[in-house]
Parts: structure tokens; C-alpha cells; sequence
């Protein structure tokens, strides 16, 4: 987090104003929780928000109004990552987090702080967790130290045990509005062009839109994928299936790459659909809008919602024991076939 960045009044934490005003009202009166479940898509802004949450609970300025000052040994320490009093238990070579882990993270909750007033742990992806690991933090929850605070980061909560959501409390973020997104680029020195690019290709995810502003390539590799798609499209039935069979060699047994390229071709597919229905909404992917309007003027409306709806059955499969090889193949023959 840049600490220059911290706000009294945001935390430095864009688009999430309510969630802020909650804990914040949770500090000036007291009644901060034991245990938080921050929810939301990837790249919203979860751990943002824990981070900053994080400062604000251990912020050594006397006025809890102005909490996290950003200045004071305590913030500057957790916004450098370098608090003994955080613990933030992350994935491994991508694989969710273990019950040994979580035992591990808990043994230190138990600990008095080294300097802080809390100590504080950050669970991340805490819904990809098996049952049975999350189960370890229960007696934490259920008798935590006066002194302990968890964060749990979730992208799906309904996946996290009733048991750890009923003694938790929820935040539930939603996507930020595109032109909050817009001006908070342009204000860090994004070209107005490109920071409109970024905020509809973000859907509202702030931490995504960030990152795509800082590194090039995120932006470079998407157009790749919708240069993929698009000669998919115009291809026959031969040259569709050599398409889907390269993209499973790049990609091999990789979902997760296969979901993110999935859904750019997904918002690709929901501007041409809304192009064949002359909606007056300017395309996600308005860099496009030339060849989504063409694509548009050679196919139904009832083509496009096609094959909008078989991109999202295609993405469900992925969270399933699907063949990806075969619902790619799948998928490039849904597609519509356009007239020579």
C-alpha cells in the first residue's frame, strides 16, 4: 500500500465507501469483531481493504478518527509488510491452504502481541480451503484471545463453513463504478483514453484496473486473446478445431487460464450482442468497437446470445471434472459461422 496514498477519510481504498464508513464505525464505538469475512470477486480489492483495516485497528494515533495515519511506527510497518504482529497466510504454488498452515497461524494468534494492540491474521482464498482445514479454525473463532483478529479473503463465501460465516462479520464488497475507477487512473497519470479502456475491461474490479494501468502486458495478452477469437470466428469447421487444439497445447490442463480467457471472450460476445440490439451503451472492450459493430451487421441477435450463453456454460464446466480439451472443441463449434 502507498502510505501517501492513505486518507482519513478512504483509507487510500477505492471504491468501497460504505465498507469503510462500517468498520470505521466499528472503531469509533468499540465494537470491533473477533473475525471479519471479506468477500468478493478476485481483484476487488479484498486484501486492499484487510490491509488497511489491518492499520487502522493497530494505528498508534491517539484520535481513532484519524486511524490509520499512515505514519506511525504500526502502519508504517504493516504497509511495508514487515509487522510481526500481521500474519498473513497465503497460497502455495497455487494450492489452497492446508490444515497444518492454519494450526500454524493459529498457535501464533494465541500469542500476546510483540508491540501492536492486536494481533492480526489475514486468511486469503479462504473459500478454495478443504472443510476440513477451515474446521481447525474454529476454536479459534469460538474462544479467540482478547487480543487475536481474523480476516478472511473470499471470492466465493457460500463456500466457507457456515459455522466460521455465522461468527464472522460479513463485508460484502461489490464492483466500483466505472467512472470511479476512470478517475482514480487519470488522477495517477493514466490517459484519459486508456483509463476509460481499463475501467470497462475491469467490470468494476479495482485492484484488476490497477494493475493493467501499471504492466502493459496485462492489456497486450488480452488483445492476443480476442485476436484468437475473432479468427476462430471466421474460420471454417477445420480451422475452429486446430484453433481449440492449440490453445489446449498453450494452455495444457491449466483452468484458471482458461477461465480468464473464457471471460474476456465473454464480455466480447455481450458487446456484440448488445450491438445487434443498437444499444447506445459503449462497448467493453471499446477499443473493438469498429469490429463488434461489423461482426454485429453479419449475425442475429439470437447468434450472439448463443454464443454469449455457451462461453458462460463453458466457464461452469471448468469448475467441474470437464474434459477442457473437449469443451473448447465444443465451444468453437457453437460459435457462429459466418456467410463467405
Amino acid at each position: 500500500m502507498n502510505l501517501d496514498a492513505v486518507s482519513k477519510q478512504d483509507w487510500g481504498i477505492i471504491g468501497h465507501d460504505w465498507a469503510i464508513e462500517q468498520l470505521r464505525r466499528s472503531l469509533l464505538n468499540g465494537r470491533q469483531r473477533h473475525a471479519y469475512l471479506i468477500s468478493g470477486a478476485p481483484a476487488l480489492g479484498k486484501g486492499a481493504l484487510a490491509q488497511a483495516f489491518a492499520m487502522a485497528l493497530n494505528c498508534e494515533d491517539e484520535a481513532i478518527a484519524r486511524r490509520p495515519c499512515g505514519t506511525c511506527r504500526s502502519c508504517r510497518a504493516l504497509g511495508l509488510g514487515s509487522d510481526p504482529d500481521l500474519i498473513v497466510a497465503k497460497r502455495e504454488d497455487g494450492a489452497p491452504l492446508k490444515i497444518d498452515a492454519i494450526r500454524e497461524v493459529t498457535r501464533l494468534l494465541a500469542l500476546k502481541p510483540y508491540a501492536a494492540r492486536y494481533r492480526i491474521a489475514i486468511f486469503e482464498d479462504f473459500d478454495l480451503v478443504a472443510p476440513l482445514a477451515q474446521d481447525a479454525l474454529l476454536k479459534t473463532l469460538e474462544e479467540p484471545a482478547s487480543f487475536a483478529v481474523m480476516i478472511l479473503l473470499a471470492s466465493s463465501p457460500e463456500r466457507v463453513l457456515p459455522t466460521i460465516r455465522s461468527r464472522s462479520q460479513t463485508i460484502p464488497l461489490r464492483p466500483a463504478p466505472l467512472q470511479v475507477i476512470k478517475a482514480a487512473l487519470v488522477e495517477r497519470g493514466c490517459p484519459e483514453e486508456r483509463a476509460d479502456l481499463i475501467a470497462r475491461l475491469s467490470g468494476g474490479r479495482i485492484a484488476w484496473a490497477l494493475a493493467a494501468m501499471a504492466d502493459e502486458t496485462i492489456l497486450a495478452e488480452r488483445s492476443e486473446t480476442l485476436d484468437e477469437l475473432s479468427a476462430i470466428v471466421k474460420g471454417a469447421r477445420f480451422e475452429r478445431m486446430k484453433a481449440a487444439e492449440d490453445l489446449s497445447r498453450r494452455i495444457g490442463a491449466d483452468k484458471a487460464a482458461a477461465r480468464k480467457i473464457l471471460e474476456i471472450w465473454q464480455t466480447y460476445w455481450r458487446d456484440v450482442l448488445l450491438q445487434c440490439h443498437a444499444s447506445l451503451v459503449k462497448p467493453c472492450n471499446s477499443d473493438r468497437a469498429d469490429e463488434i459493430r461489423a461482426l454485429a451487421q453479419r449475425i442475429e441477435a439470437r447468434e450472439a446470445l448463443l454464443a454469449l450463453e455457451a462461453t458462460r456454460r463453458t466457464i461452469r464446466a471448468l469448475s467441474t471434472n470437464a474434459n477442457l480439451r473437449l469443451a473448447l472443441d465444443a465451444l468453437c463449434l457453437d460459435y457462429p459461422m459466418l456467410e463467405s
